[in-house]
């Protein structure tokens, strides 16, 4: 049997079936796009406090169906875990690895300005500092015009114990915390004679330097030496790394500790914000 129809109708059959076809994937990129804010949604919710799933529903004005079957999707990739106890959804292991990453870079990035700012503030050079094996660590350094200054620690360690990034890095351990660290072998601990001897000593300096929110090392480390250092702390309130100053002590009388200890906290507090900490989690670590 002949066909009948010709090509222009074959183009247009055509046509009309890749226009069907098309028409039908529209509303699955929509429904696509509602599943990732509804996830998002989900997520920043959470951020506030555990929540169940009708606690969750409700917030978003969403059917518990709905929201319940995103909710098992973020649990199912690590986004956010189940209290087996509670039956309360919060913020996953998933979440908190990117937050720590996320503060990482932006440890780097944002510290360089920070420390700038603080040497011009004190006149004396600047250092972050983190928590490396059994020794503080020196990532960056801002130094000054002064003739005589601290050495050039970017790369090297230095103890924790007699030093103040050291002990602003271990301002939150306890004992069994600082014993972990440092050994049970630690007695006698590194450092003059002014600096804590033994661990007990360390701990007792740690609940003054956490109380007023600093720790100075007064000749600890090495005779003439002084410096100062605060804690940057992450998202989750806890100490990420240390800011420090550091000068030869006749620049560095208690007159002049005074009156830079609080540029050393506030350079501390800017830098823990911008990696994404809040004062709430600052104060309640």
């Amino acid at each position: 049997m002949v066909s009948t129809v010709g090509p222009r109708c074959h183009n247009e059959q055509r046509w009309l079936l890749y226009t069907h076809a098309w028409c039908e994937d529209v509303p699955m990129v929509g429904d696509n796009l509602s599943s990732v804010h509804r996830a998002l949604t989900i997520l920043r919710i959470l951020g506030e406090g555990p929540l169940g799933v009708q606690e969750v529903a409700t917030e978003m004005g969403k059917e518990k169906s709905q929201v319940s079957r995103t909710l098992k999707v973020l649990a199912e990739e690590g986004f956010i875990e189940r209290d087996p106890r509670t039956l309360r959804y919060g913020i996953g292991w998933q979440v908190l690895a990117l937050a720590t990453s996320a503060g990482d870079e932006r440890l780097h990035r944002e510290a360089p300005r920070v420390l700038r700012s603080l040497a011009r503030g004190v006149g004396e050079p600047a250092y972050l500092t983190v928590l490396s094996g059994r020794g503080a660590m020196t990532l960056l350094t801002e130094r000054t015009s002064r003739g005589i200054q601290a050495h050039e620690w970017v790369g090297r360690t230095s103890p924790l114990p007699c030093t103040s990034a050291g002990r602003a890095l271990m301002v939150d351990m306890d004992e069994a915390d600082l014993r972990s660290i440092l050994g049970d072998d630690a007695d006698p601990l590194p450092g003059t004679r002014s600096a804590p001897q033994d661990i007990p000593a360390l701990v007792r300096r740690l609940r003054r330097e956490r109380a007023r929110g600093f720790a100075v090392a007064r000749e600890e480390s090495e005779p003439g030496l002084v410096a100062i250092a605060a804690p940057v702390r992450n998202h989750r309130g806890e100490v990420a790394a240390a800011i420090n100053v550091s000068a030869p002590a006749f620049r560095m009388p208690r007159a002049t500790i005074e009156t830079s200890a609080p540029l050393v906290v506030a350079a501390a507090d800017e830098l823990s914000a911008a990696i994404g900490s809040s004062t709430e989690a600052s104060a309640g670590s």
